[in-house]
């Protein structure tokens, strides 16, 4: 890939709010996260990340936010579940636990 070509691969990723950077993959299969990189999304030392492989692709993300992610989809979830459930349990011709529990 020329110069102009990599400024404007460059650009359309600017666009895109992405950000290209490269690294080497050492002989025991490690990576260095760039300084600028880790600034830029809060990445210190001893943070603890989440490796995402999907398909060909690798996906980074802080635990904290992975953790906060699924704490915020478990919520509707457990929204959606209260309002299956009440419409069983507060059905009195469908009582399956009066019949157990006697």
């Amino acid at each position: 890939m020329d110069n102009t070509q990599s400024l404007i691969s460059k650009k359309i990723l600017t666009l895109c709010d992405m950000a290209l950077t490269t690294v080497k993959v050492s002989n025991k299969g490690q990576i260095a996260i760039p300084a600028s990189v880790r600034e830029e999304i809060g990445v210190k030392e001893g943070d603890t990340l989440v490796l995402f492989n999907v398909g060909n692709r690798i996906l980074l993300e802080r635990a904290g936010d992975v953790e906060k992610a699924m704490k915020d989809d478990m919520k509707d979830i457990a929204k959606l579940s209260e309002t299956s459930l009440k419409k069983l349990w507060g059905n009195k011709k469908d009582d399956v636990w009066g019949r157990y529990l006697k």
